[in-house]
């Protein structure tokens, strides 16, 4: 499941928890609320870490290129 769907059904089983009087419930709906905002909070840098990645690889390739091009001028 997505963090998205964890928090918002810990958000449920919390709100029932409470209307019901069921201490255990509540804190399960909690638990799995603070799952599902780590769970997004992870998968926001997840993206980050991916994105500077691909931009170090190009410019990876791009110092590999200029290289071979100084190499051959010699």
């Amino acid at each position: 499941m997505t963090g998205k769907i964890i928090k918002t059904k810990g958000q449920i089983e919390k709100v029932v928890g409470v209307v019901a009087g069921n201490k255990d419930l509540e804190s399960k709906g909690e638990l799995d609320r603070r799952v599902g905002v780590a769970k997004e909070k992870i998968g926001r840098m997840k993206g980050k870490v991916e994105a500077v990645t691909e931009k170090l690889e190009k410019g990876a390739d791009k110092v590999i290129d200029l290289s071979a091009r100084a190499a051959r001028r010699k």
